[in-house]
């Protein structure tokens, strides 16, 4: 690999100042060949330092021509632009633009990172680079850890990454002491005997001594052009392996896995910042997800509530609806309507039931009951399990024997902890005895019921009372619909009108489901408003952070970075900011449903990995989407004047 040779035909560069236009070049003509080591002197404001950052493909010219070799470099665009500054150019810098949140290291690496070059090549060459310069044993430190000569030489190693064979150097010396300056252009003159073009801008004629062509500039022109000897154009001798184009899917991946690298040492670099703007997004994250699980324990706890009914069952009604004035009227509905339903294929069971509120005493124990008439089918027909003794049957129904079955927790109430089959218990001094006891299906009912006969239930305790309804139990795998509908033209043909309406737990089931449904997305998008409000928050420091590390970004297109690459930086910086605040929301989420179950809460919060997975996609697109102003903006800085800001 040669240096190119550098021609600058009739440059002309002019910038705006109020009204008036200023020609920082003024029609320049200059040739570098390769190999020359040239100083660039002149007074502030002369024009050299525009002229550098148009050889250094950083700026365009106004008008003329300047060729990097056979290369018209007007009719590049902002890729190839960043893909010759990459290949061909080394940047010093008089303040030496180190990253701080990068070790010494890491500076040097950079220019690699926008080549593609793989990491461990990367790595070898960065430390084979750094020990050149002397330097080894501080690879791991950070820039202020460094002296300003130490700096300048990692400088000038960054600039020796990708083996530039142009080494523009922008007043080297200038932020160093006499030493570290002579020590710099010791380093620059080996660099020019190995084949480099050297070019260094100064002011200082001392420095400018050491080059062996001097181009002297005022107002924007060349006034002087001198050589102290005959310059040859050498061989490029390089210090290390030349950069070579690499494969670019591994060389993407490379930028991409370095770039979340850097993010993470952005955000420790301000822990505090990052924190603030990660707190948004925590509460958001932690919200959509633990709102989301407290509508799942909502929608939990409601259908527990409704397996009382019974799955897949009917209740039968006297009356035409709810709330029907005329219903207590209404005597239609008998026992042989519930024998009559439970005859249909369609049907599992039946159970007619009539209802009081009636006083139970064991000795010194009492307790007021919900005692209930019912049929033999009756813990069936409403799902409950026997957990001691027999349940009732149809002879309890025909002889309207004195047998009850009682809940758990009546037994418990009425006989402590004895067993309660086979003894007498008094219902409204009526003597029964306790036959069973069931569960009730319902999480956590205290009810203290009794069920007996329904005949026995009316000979023995209320008299001639109607029944209050008859509760049928669908046949598995029948449509709960069409049952309502043949339930609804048996019983009608049966009375001879339609006195009574139909109950279906499914309808209510699906009803309910519906319900809480609409209900958890009401309040999941509630609380994702948080996380778009968190969302802003980090659109905000995002740009703030641009506007604070502008020179950052200016070195980093200096050194090859394209705009794709900028962009690239920053839309991770804010998906990673998202991802973090995300995963500790998720946990934050975890811990308010551990501390609901610990609490014994009525509503308890269910986490399911649906509402992870969504608060995780929505955390990321908040990350794209409120992180993409931010990043277009540092993408489209211009270099040089990013370069230069405070």
């Amino acid at each position: 690999m040669r240096a190119p040779r550098l021609e600058l035909r009739g440059v002309a560069r002019f910038y705006n100042s109020g009204e008036e236009t200023v020609a920082a070049l003024d029609g320049v003509d200059l040739i570098i060949e390769p190999g020359e080591m040239v100083a660039i002197v002149g007074a502030s404001g002369s024009g050299k330092s525009t002229l550098v950052n148009i050889m250094g493909c950083l700026d365009r010219p106004n008008s003329g021509q300047y060729f990097v070799g056979e290369v018209d470099v007007g009719k590049l665009d902002s890729d190839d632009l960043a893909r010759l500054r990459r290949d061909c150019f080394g940047f010093v810098f008089q303040r030496y633009h180190l990253i701080n949140t990068l070790t010494i290291s890491g500076n040097v690496e950079l220019p690699g990172i926008y080549s593609g070059m793989p990491a461990d090549q990367r790595r070898r060459r960065a430390n084979r680079i750094i020990g050149y310069f002397g330097l080894s044993d501080r690879r791991s430190s950070r820039p202020n850890q460094l002296s300003g000569g130490q700096q300048q030489r990692i400088a000038i190693a960054r600039a020796l990454m990708n083996d530039a064979s142009v080494v523009l150097a922008d007043e080297p010396t200038g932020a160093l002491d006499r030493r570290s300056g002579e020590a710099v252009l010791s380093v620059l003159k080996e660099l020019h005997a190995e084949g480099r073009t050297i070019i260094i801008i100064t002011h200082d004629r001392d420095v400018a001594s050491h080059a062996q062509r001097t181009v002297e500039f005022a107002d924007g022109r060349i006034i002087a052009d001198s050589r102290q000897s005959c310059i040859q154009a050498n061989s490029l001798a390089e210090t290390g392996a030349p950069y070579a184009r690499h494969n670019p899917f591994p060389a993407v991946v490379s930028r991409i896995v370095n770039a979340f690298a850097m993010s993470f040492r952005a955000m420790v670099a301000q822990k505090l910042r990052t924190g603030l703007t990660m707190l948004g997004i925590i509460i958001g994250v932690t919200a959509v997800v633990a709102v989301i699980g407290l509508g799942e324990g909502a929608r939990n706890t409601v259908m527990n509530q409704l397996s009382v009914l019974g799955t897949n069952s009917l209740g039968i009604y006297p009356g035409r609806d709810f709330g029907d004035p005329n219903a207590s009227a209404v005597v239609s509905l008998t026992a042989a309507d519930a024998d009559a339903l439970a005859a249909q294929p369609y049907v599992d069971s039946t159970s007619p039931e009539i209802a009081a509120s009636l006083k139970g005493r064991n000795g010194g124990l009492n307790a007021n009951l919900q005692v209930s008439g019912v049929g033999p089918s009756y813990f069936r027909t409403n799902g409950m399990r026997l957990v001691a003794g027999r349940a009732l049957t149809s002879d309890d129904v025909t002889g309207a024997h004195p047998n009850v079955v009682l809940s758990d927790i009546a037994a418990s109430t009425l006989f402590k902890d004895t067993n309660p089959t086979g003894r007498t218990v008094l219902i409204d001094r009526a003597p029964v005895t306790v036959v069973g006891v069931v569960a009730l299906p319902g999480s956590g009912d205290t009810a203290l019921n009794a069920y007996m006969a329904h005949s026995a239930f009316r000979v023995r305790l209320v008299g001639a009372m109607p029944l209050a309804n008859i509760t049928l139990r669908i046949r598995y795998g029948v449509d709960s619909d069409l049952v309502e509908r043949a339930v609804s033209n048996l019983l009608a043909r049966r009375h001879g009108v339609k006195d009574f309406f139909i109950v279906n737990s499914e309808q209510i089931r699906r009803s309910t489901e519906r319900t809480m449904a609409t209900f958890s997305l009401l309040i999941a998008s509630l609380a994702a408003v948080a996380l778009l409000v968190g969302g802003i928050g980090v659109m905000n420091i995002m740009l703030i952070s641009v506007g604070e590390r502008t020179r950052e970004i200016g070195l980093r297109m200096a050194v090859g970075a394209r705009h794709i690459d900028i962009m690239t930086q920053f839309m991770i910086e804010a998906i990673v900011v998202c991802l973090v605040g995300g995963s500790l929301g998720i946990a934050v989420a975890f811990g308010l449903a551990a501390l609901s179950d610990v609490l014994l809460l009525p509503l308890p919060i269910i986490l399911s990995f649906d509402a992870i997975l969504l608060a995780s996609g929505f955390t990321v697109l908040v990350g794209l989407v409120f992180g993409y102003l931010p990043a277009r903006t540092a993408a489209r800085l211009d270099p040089i004047q990013a370069l230069a800001s405070e």
